[in-house]
Formats: C-alpha cells, sequence, structure tokens
C-alpha cells in the first residue's frame, strides 16, 4: 500500500475507550512498518496518546474540522472510524481523504466512507479492543488478536518521569493503592459505602491508600474523604492526567469501576481490580481491563430490573468488600 502514509484513527469518546484502540497502531506497524499513525480525539485525551510508543501523534478535534487541515504538511491518506461521529465523516469525505474506513451500520458512513466494515459492536462476544482491530481489515489485517495478544500491544512505555512533589507521597516499604470511587457517569457504581468497608478492611500497615478522581468528582467523594480521612492519602483533583498517568505507573494497584483510570492500570500491567455490573452492554466481556494483570469482579446472574436506573445498580453494590480484600492480600508481596 504505496499509497498510504499516515492513518488516522479517530476515537473521540473518553479515556478508558482511547486505552483500548491504542492497540491499533502496533497492529498497523506491524503490518504497515512504514506507515505513521495519528489518533484524533478531544484535548483532554492527549496525554494518553502522547504515552504510546507506537502513537506518531495527537490530533486535537477541532484541528481536524478545520478546511486547511494537514498532517505535519501533508495530506491525509486514510482515517478508520473506530468512535463514529458524523461531522468527522463528513470532514474526511470534504478532505477528500482517499480510504475513509467506517462501519456498515452508521447510515452515515455510506455516504461518507469508501470502506465499509460490517460489524456489529452490540451483538458481538468479542471485547471492545478486539473489535476495534476487526476495523483494519481493509489495510489487509485479517488477524484474530487475542486478549493475551492485545496485552503487548499498548506501547504505554512514554511515560514522564514522577516529580518529586507526587513521588514523596508514595510509601516504597507498602503495597501503594489507588482506589478511583467514581466514575464521570460512564459506569455504573460500586458504591462509597463499599470503599468505605474496603479500606477499614486493608491493613494500614501493609497498605498506603490513595483516593482518585477529578476535581469534580471530590466533592461527589466528599462523604467517603470525611470518613476516612486518617486512612487514606487524598489526591482528588490534584493531577493532570500525564501526572497521574505516571503515579498509576509508579504504584502497585487499582480499583475501580469501569472507568479510564482502571484501564491505564491494565495497560501498564499493574493489578487492576475492576468491578462490574451484569448488563449486558457494560458487561467486563466486552468492557474489561485487559492487562497480564488485570481481574474482574461481577455477580454471577443476569441484571434486568437495574437497567432502569441508568446510574445505580444494586447487582453490583452487591459484590462484598472482602472479596476485594482478599485478592489483595493475594496479591500483596510487600
Amino acid at each position: 500500500m504505496k499509497t498510504i502514509s499516515n492513518i488516522i484513527l479517530s476515537r473521540t469518546d473518553s479515556i478508558g475507550d482511547m486505552i483500548l484502540t491504542l492497540p491499533m497502531a502496533k497492529a498497523i506497524k506491524d503490518h504497515l512498518p512504514d506507515v505513521k499513525v495519528f489518533f484524533l480525539g478531544r484535548e483532554y485525551i492527549r496525554a494518553v496518546v502522547d504515552a504510546c510508543i507506537y502513537a506518531d501523534g495527537f490530533i486535537e478535534l477541532s484541528d481536524f474540522l478545520k478546511d486547511d487541515f494537514l498532517i505535519n504538511g501533508k495530506k491525509a491518506n486514510a482515517i478508520v472510524h473506530v468512535k463514529p461521529l458524523g461531522s468527522v465523516a463528513s470532514h474526511a469525505k470534504k478532505l477528500k481523504i482517499k480510504w475513509r474506513i467506517g462501519t456498515t451500520n452508521r447510515l452515515y458512513h455510506w455516504n461518507t466512507c469508501n470502506k465499509l466494515v460490517k460489524l456489529s459492536r452490540k451483538k458481538s462476544n468479542l471485547h471492545e479492543a478486539q473489535l476495534n482491530l476487526k476495523l483494519l481489515k481493509p489495510f489487509g489485517i485479517i488477524k484474530e488478536f487475542s486478549l493475551e495478544e492485545i496485552q503487548s500491544l499498548y506501547g504505554l512505555e512514554k511515560i514522564r518521569p514522577l516529580s518529586k512533589e507526587y513521588a514523596h507521597l508514595l510509601d516504597n516499604k507498602k503495597y501503594n493503592l489507588i482506589l478511583h470511587p467514581k466514575s464521570r457517569g460512564s459506569a455504573r457504581e460500586w458504591g462509597l459505602h463499599n470503599f468505605e468497608s474496603l479500606i477499614s478492611l486493608l491493613d494500614k500497615s501493609r497498605y498506603k491508600i490513595f483516593i482518585s478522581g477529578t476535581e469534580a468528582e471530590k466533592k461527589l467523594a466528599k462523604p467517603l474523604l470525611d470518613k476516612v480521612t486518617s486512612a487514606v492519602t487524598d489526591i482528588t483533583g490534584k493531577m493532570p492526567l500525564e501526572d497521574f498517568i505516571s503515579f498509576i505507573a509508579n504504584c502497585d494497584g487499582m480499583v475501580a469501576c469501569s472507568t479510564g483510570p482502571l484501564h491505564i492500570a491494565a495497560a501498564l500491567g499493574n493489578h487492576a481490580l475492576g468491578i462490574y455490573a451484569p448488563l449486558h452492554d457494560i458487561r467486563p466481556q466486552r468492557w474489561g481491563p485487559v492487562g497480564k494483570n488485570a481481574e474482574v469482579f461481577v455477580v454471577n446472574r443476569q441484571c434486568l430490573d437495574c437497567y432502569k436506573n441508568k446510574m445505580s445498580c444494586h447487582c453490583i453494590q452487591e459484590i462484598n468488600p472482602l472479596i476485594i480484600k482478599e485478592t489483595l492480600d493475594r496479591l500483596n508481596k510487600k
């Protein structure tokens, strides 16, 4: 494919989604070693792409939507709509990008894309990361990737050194554990009361516990923080994403529901304990963390009534904190 010198992977939603898209870059470079791979997304995700050794650059959404858009002074050759967005698809056609790849189940792709892949995410039993890789079929990449293979494709190796400001918070004699109780509304949550119980169960002589989250989530997590102040270190809203990635890399493990930080921890090879609801659309088989030290916890039942409430789920909140504690104790070698 000598006509292709660069490929844009468009993923304009959240941090976790971008993490699960990163393996596409390594798959492309293994098949087309001379091609440059760029990720298109929203500015707040940039730090994720900057940390990937297989990414040749990040394109901010508003920059792409300009009529004079170029990549390092050159026209874009190909774009893959990993996360379909009508405005991006329309503009890619307007820019006359030669290869425009999208799925058949978006009607506007029939008018804006010239390479269509038949792919139904909702009906598939594959993981999101595996489904993303199927969009590379027009480039001749038809390999069926196992989750074990995907674990080695992230390339999160350009991690900035942890600043002294944050490094001094860590305790090298203890297991440094991040608890991320909120989800910015992107996932069903385990509940602050369960995190409080977990904190009470953990041996503080063996664990250094951090509570993380965005500045907005700090207010939501305040009832928990008020109760466990002396037992944890509050880092909510204190780090930009690039520093938080470095901090995660220097910790040992994380407990969270289906959030971006959990996927970062898994991609870095840390102990990533994900707590999930047994709902089909958000099941761990589709959205679970993928990493050599990732584990998921979900009750063994089909949840039906929780579909009526988009945020709360009694099924996920029934997961016993003692199970998480026992798992952490098994993993904690310090």
